[in-house]
């Protein structure tokens, strides 16, 4: 027993320096070198100030800004340390009531719309941190957003076209919109 007592002790200490120690900051050296931005969480700057990342949504409410999908974290929207979906299904009485809620919100901002509102207007995303939504979410809320602003549609229209993202690598998922970077872009 002895006999095996060193070598399983010294594996130990060898593996968790290698993969304690070691593998971490050789990953986290080549990323910095490699994918700064990345590495440092994406995050958006404005007057020197982080004010959000491009991986994880923000609240928006006030009419001026475009709106993202809801957030089913908690103890508040858009929390990263507790990204989940809300896993209810469609006849759940709670998911309807959140659509429902949001929905009269989307009404209520802009009367005169009375286009289909998108789905991901109206739901959480699977991690409920989604800071994207569909061309056809930022589209609907031209109007209002452009209104709010004293701006034509069409130049926020184009501000819409101009931070579409393509599908990812050419095929994957489905044209998006970064609400963050198209809200930063109409601030300026």
């Amino acid at each position: 027993m002895h006999a095996q007592f060193r070598p399983a002790v010294v594996s130990l200490i060898l593996f968790t320096v290698i993969t304690g120690v070691v593998y971490p900051l050789v990953v986290t050296g080549l990323a910095q070198i490699f994918f700064p931005h990345q590495a440092n969480g994406s995050l958006m700057v404005k007057d020197g100030q982080a004010i959000g990342s491009e991986l994880i949504g923000q609240p928006y409410d006030d009419p001026k800004y475009f709106w993202g999908r809801l957030s089913a974290t908690s103890p508040f929207p858009y929390n990263a340390a507790a990204s989940a979906g809300s896993n209810l299904g469609p006849l759940n009485a709670d998911l309807v009531e959140a659509a429902q809620t949001r929905i009269n919100a989307l009404r209520a901002a802009d009367p005169g719309n009375t286009a289909p509102i998108p789905v991901d207007l109206v739901t959480a995303s699977a991690s409920g941190l989604d800071p994207h939504i569909s061309v056809a979410a930022a589209l609907y809320q031209v109007p209002r957003v452009a209104r709010a602003r004293g701006l034509s549609e069409d130049q926020v229209r184009t501000l819409v076209e101009q931070f579409t993202e393509g599908r990812q690598f050419g095929i994957l998922g489905e044209p998006r919109v970064n609400v963050l970077k198209l809200n930063l872009a109409l601030d300026r």
